[in-house]
C-alpha cells in the first residue's frame, strides 16, 4: 500500500487542555478507524515546528489518504495535510527513469 504523511496543526485552544487533547485524539483515532478501516497506522509524532502532529499511515489509495485528512479538520485542526511518501531506493529507481 502507498505511505503517506499526516501532518497537523491545531487551534491554539485544542492544545492548552493535555486532558481534552488526549480525549480529542482517542476521538479522532476511533472515527478515522471506523470510516478508513484499510489504514493502517504506522507512526504518531509530536512535532516542534510549524506542525503539532506528524502522522505515518499506508491507505490503499489517494482517496482514502484524503478521507483521514477531511475527518482530521472536521474534527478542529486549522490545518491537516496528506502527503505521499515514496521509499528512497524507489524514489533513485524513478530518478534514473527520467
Amino acid at each position: 500500500m502507498p505511505t503517506f504523511a499526516l501532518l497537523t496543526k491545531l487551534a491554539k485552544e485544542e492544545i492548552e487542555n493535555p486532558k481534552a487533547r488526549e480525549r480529542k485524539g482517542k476521538q479522532w483515532l476511533t472515527r478515522v478507524r471506523a470510516r478508513c478501516p484499510r489504514v493502517k497506522w504506522l507512526a504518531h509524532y509530536a512535532v516542534l515546528g510549524p506542525y503539532d502532529f506528524l502522522d505515518i499511515y499506508e491507505a490503499p489509495d489517494a482517496e482514502e489518504a484524503a478521507k483521514v485528512s477531511l475527518i482530521t479538520q472536521a474534527l478542529g485542526a486549522t490545518a491537516a495535510e496528506s502527503w505521499t511518501l515514496i521509499p528512497y531506493s524507489r524514489f533513485l529507481r524513478l530518478a534514473k527513469q527520467v
